[in-house]
């Protein structure tokens, strides 16, 4: 089997999808843009041989690599970044090499496009927010909101996670939203909904079938994490609850989503919300069709004690999992933690390796292009229940007395 794996480097710990799939007697073809050298030794170590471009961006120089590997080893089976960025371009080089292993260009802009999101959803039945599209008029949106209520949220169509997105609470902000926005026409327009973020990721075999499945909770508002550079703290929790699992399959179902891993979100609400649902329902927000970004997926591994990296490479080669379902006295809470270079911290990071050094599982500094998001510094542990949770994120996040003040 022939596979090409796209930017393979990034996040450094992709290496162990490349890893499990050598393992798996699988030829693994790297491309990217990263200068041999510059790859880590695992990574080396993982690939049949590797393919640096100038531009990942230039397509011309994409497609040539996929044919030079194409002419050298044969056909390509798979071709997959497990990269939300590069989602577009891998379906593009499947369509034009007739790799039919994956999401082709005749799919994508359901899974691309918030506004296609919510065809899907709508057409199973799946609660979601509802949304109205920036290219209508002013005096339509306007309408709109007045249905719905303030505030709003008005995101890119197409984007990841909170970026580009802004609450709007009024008519006012509206109309001056409207009228400064140069790109209105690619935003999307969305009644406000209040609850924790969860996730449902999954790893689906051929036939849409979950053969492995978590939940993340996130914060209520990640868009406010992002815009006012707040410090972030998630986690994977040690069960998925059943009614996640059922919609997420749902979901999964009505995306026609096969042989992938997803991340899928949801809001669990934290109050009653009219016709979509009461407390503690789940209303779908977006689909991912790649894992959780960040290190989250090594969280999963750490609070399942499995290796998701390995489930991925055997539904790759096998269309199953080969590794025993994770036993209830090995599920932990697993929480990242991060800090923001410009705030002071009551705590060291030494203090917190005191504390905590039998539960840490990592400790390092973020990536410059995930620190705007994401935080400088993040610290991630495991735990068995949930107050030590709590504990450790209040302990690695509480500001000095100064900071304290000043905010």
């Amino acid at each position: 089997m022939n596979f090409i794996f796209i930017s393979p480097q990034f996040p450094r710990t992709y290496w162990e999808f490349c890893n499990r799939l050598k393992k798996n007697g699988v030829n693994v073809l790297g491309i990217a843009d990263t200068p041999y050298d510059s790859l880590s030794p695992e990574l080396k170590d993982s690939l049949t041989e590797y393919y640096r471009v100038d531009d990942m961006n230039n397509y011309g120089d994409m497609f040539k690599a996929v044919a030079y590997l194409s002419y050298k080893y044969g056909k390509i089976d798979w071709l997959e970044s497990n990269n939300e960025f590069w989602l577009e371009q891998d379906a593009r080089l499947r369509t034009d090499f007739n790799i039919t292993s994956g999401i082709r260009n005749d799919s994508i802009l359901s899974i691309k496009e918030k506004s296609e999101m919510k065809k899907c959803y709508f057409s199973a039945d799946i609660p979601t927010a509802r949304q109205i599209k920036g290219s209508r008029s002013i005096d339509e949106i306007i309408e709109f909101a007045s249905t719905v209520g303030y505030p709003l949220v008005a995101k890119p169509d197409i984007g990841v996670g909170a970026q580009g997105a802004s609450k709007i609470h009024n008519e006012e902000e509206l109309r001056t939203f409207c009228s400064t926005t140069p790109d209105k026409a690619h935003y999307v327009f969305e009644e406000f909904i209040t609850g924790h973020i969860c996730s449902y990721d999954a790893i689906v075999d051929s036939k849409g079938e979950p053969i492995f499945e978590s939940m993340t909770v996130c914060p209520p508002s990640i868009m406010e994490i992002v815009n006012k550079q707040l410090d972030l703290a998630y986690y994977v929790e040690k069960e998925t609850p059943q009614p996640l699992k059922e919609i997420g399959r749902r979901s999964v179902k009505a995306f026609g989503v096969k042989s992938r891993f997803v991340h899928l979100e949801f809001f669990r609400l934290d109050k009653d919300h009219g016709s979509l649902g009461s407390t503690g329902d789940f209303v779908a927000l977006e689909v991912n069709m790649r894992p959780a970004g960040g290190y989250t997926p090594d969280m999963m591994n750490f609070a399942h004690s499995t290796d998701v990296y390995k489930i991925w490479a055997d539904m790759i080669v096998f269309d199953r999992s080969t590794l025993p379902e994770p036993q209830p006295e090995n599920e932990y809470y697993c929480a990242f933690a991060s800090r923001r270079d410009r705030y002071n911290y009551r705590h060291s990071l030494e203090e917190i390796r005191e504390r905590f050094g039998r539960n840490i599982v990592m400790c390092e500094r973020m990536p410059d292009i995930m620190a705007g998001a994401m935080g400088n510094q993040m610290v991630t542990a495991r735990f068995k229940t949930i107050e030590e949770k709590d504990e450790f994120i209040d302990f690695v996040q509480t500001k000095a007395a100064d900071e304290q003040s000043a905010g």
